[in-house]
């Protein structure tokens, strides 16, 4: 193993310790050492951490930005322990990610999902499915925090959920509303009547009695999708079980505007409660969502007016 080799290990072991995931970043960073070792160069600077993100000329844009900055994650680090590094700028490859305006789904059309779900076999699978789309939209959790629920996660009698080591290795506690709560128990009645002996300590179960499986939870939302008829395209791709979370966050800021509700203040606890790391994830709804835009421009144009 090369000196560099050795240092990209300290650095993912210490990323790790402070509870990253770092999903990918290993072997890339591995990639990176091999990469310099072979051009023969002992330190990493700005122009060779550009050089190998640039490396793939198929790479998109966004690719070859994402790789340059785990390099400079890795060079602000070796900088510490070799004062010859270089940190590339963050001005370098500025393509900006450009997020898809979310499909927002009606209160019809997940009804439609969850009538799809009742018709699914065998019984278990249909609970399941019915259930966890149902808690998707009523709680604005992402489908894999919902899969990896226990059942010493959901909380009935506190009426709420912990969801452990989500994204980024966070933990958060979601309380739930009294119907969920309803829903939710009514699913464990008969989840351990249909599976009595599962294989997993797992909440939500599969078939065979183990955890949902990602792949399996796609396939299963595109079958009931075509059910309910929801294959219209929105911005060139189907509706998503993704597309599940951003409706609660729309639909939840979209009561708060015709509430009266001081959004902005009340926008903190709305990231906390769906998990975002940044807050700026959040923001971000008002400009994806043309209903939520207008509503917010209304209300600063009776702002302005009620100051005039």
């Amino acid at each position: 193993m090369s000196a560099l080799e050795q240092r990209v290990a300290e650095y993912l072991s210490i990323r790790r310790a402070l509870g990253y995931k770092l999903a990918g970043q290993d072997a890339l960073l591995h990639d990176l050492a091999v990469w310099l070792d072979k051009e023969g160069c002992g330190v990493l600077t700005a122009d060779l951490a550009l050089a190998w993100a640039q490396a793939r000329p198929t790479s998109s844009p966004n690719r070859q930005r994402q790789r340059l900055t785990i390099a400079r994650l890795f060079a602000e680090y070796l900088s510490a322990v070799d004062p010859r590094t270089e940190v590339p700028p963050v001005e370098l490859l500025p393509a900006r990610y450009r997020r898809t305006a979310p499909y927002i789904y009606s209160d019809a059309e997940i009804a439609a999902l969850m009538r799809a779900a009742r018709l699914l076999e065998p019984p278990l699978k249909a609970a399941t499915y019915e259930t966890l789309i149902g808690l998707l939209a009523c709680t604005g959790l992402r489908y894999g925090e919902a899969a990896g629920l226990d059942r010493g996660d959901v909380h009935f009698g506190d009426e709420s959920l912990l969801v452990r080591f989500a994204k980024n290795g966070r933990s958060r506690l979601v309380p739930l509303h009294v119907t969920a709560v309803a829903a939710l128990a009514d699913y464990a009645y008969r989840r351990d009547r249909l599976c009595p002996h599962p294989t997993t300590p797992s909440f939500f179960v599969s078939v065979r009695g183990g955890r949902l499986a990602q792949s399996s939870v796609q396939n299963a939302f595109a079958t009931l999708r075509r059910m309910a008829a929801l294959e219209q395209r929105h911005h060139g791709r189907a509706p998503r079980l993704h597309d599940l979370r951003h409706r609660f966050v729309v639909s939840t800021m979209i009561g708060w505007y015709r509430d009266g509700v001081d959004v902005e203040a009340r926008l903190p606890a709305l990231s906390t409660y769906v998990g975002h790391v940044d807050p700026k994830a959040t923001y971000w709804y008002q400009q994806a969502v043309p209903e939520l835009l207008a509503l917010a421009a209304q209300r600063l144009e009776a702002g302005a007016a009620g100051k005039s």
